[in-house]
């Protein structure tokens, strides 16, 4: 299981389906579900792969993922529809810039992002420097009026080297992309913008969510790892406080003990697993630089 990353591979194919308007077959069907009444409405399995039915519209898809919860992360796409713009990233050749790519990096040669939202990122060594970096940035738009925003997006994030002040600008057109360079040359906020936390080389540790659970989870390493069976211990002590289950029978699947179907029993569960893996990572020497989930 990809666990936080599962909904992404429905998504990745979703943007190629859109793209190459093909409505791909659903995967894995040998006998509709009974208890839907397929004849009625207009929602079909795709038994088979067929092409995109043409409209005068931008194609449209949603993507769902759910969590054993209950969950639903529920994503709509639409077709990206390229506008006429250059096809060579010209765009920033004459721009003046602290952080040009180093050298042997590609350029960028793909035409400008169409409609809606895109990002300008900027960087520099110090905090004077960004602020500088957005200026010039800045008044090279106002130079050149006609420049396409997208053309500038690619290039500024393929043939720019990422220093250690950063800040970026996200913008639907021209004139919120000045504002927001003018807001961040002059420091004021509405701009996201920091820096890059030097030396953290050490590994994230990441609490997983529901749906990483399994039966048996964590009993061979509990048996196997004193560090990792102590943490548990103390865990399972914590929670008897509040609940009237054994965390160590649960993990077990002792008769009589609440199933991980049960969410106030399959959140302490994990949550007392993840820490007790931490504990053992810790014990070894291993100190993340940070803690997300």
């Amino acid at each position: 299981h990809t666990q936080a990353a599962s909904g992404i591979a429905g998504v990745m194919k979703m943007v190629m389906a859109l793209h190459h308007g093909v409505l791909p077959r659903t995967l894995h069907v040998t006998e509709p579900s009974p208890h839907i009444d397929w004849n009625s409405g207009a929602v079909e399995l795709l038994t088979d792969e067929r092409p995109w039915p043409e409209a005068d519209r931008p194609r449209r898809a949603a993507v769902s993922s759910f969590g054993i919860s209950g969950t639903n992360a529920h994503v709509i796409l639409e077709q990206h529809l390229p506008e006429d713009a250059p096809t060579e990233d010209t765009a920033l050749e004459d721009a003046p810039t602290e952080d040009a790519a180093p050298e042997g990096k590609p350029r960028a040669a793909e035409p400008a992002i169409g409609g809606g939202f895109i990002p300008w990122p900027v960087s520099a060594r110090t905090p004077n420097a960004l602020q500088a970096q957005a200026a010039r940035l800045r008044e090279f738009v106002v130079r050149r009026p006609g420049v396409a925003s997208g053309v500038v997006a690619r290039a500024l994030v393929e043939t720019r080297a990422s220093l250690e002040q950063r800040g970026v600008v996200v913008a639907g057109e021209v004139g919120g992309f000045l504002a927001g360079l003018s807001a961040l040359a002059e420091g004021r906020p509405g701009v996201v913008s920091g820096s890059v936390l030097k030396g953290a080389d050490r590994p994230v540790f990441v609490f997983p969510g529901q749906g990483s659970q399994w039966a048996g989870m964590a009993v061979e390493l509990y048996e196997a790892s004193p560090v990792f069976a102590a943490r548990l211990e103390e865990c399972a002590q914590a929670l008897s406080e509040f609940v009237d289950w054994s965390l160590l029978d649960v993990l077990r699947g002792v008769d009589g003990a609440p199933g991980f179907e049960r969410v106030d029993v399959v959140q302490p569960a994990l949550w007392a697993v993840m820490v007790s893996l931490a504990g053992l990572w810790r014990s070894v020497g291993v100190e993340p630089a940070a803690v997300v989930g």
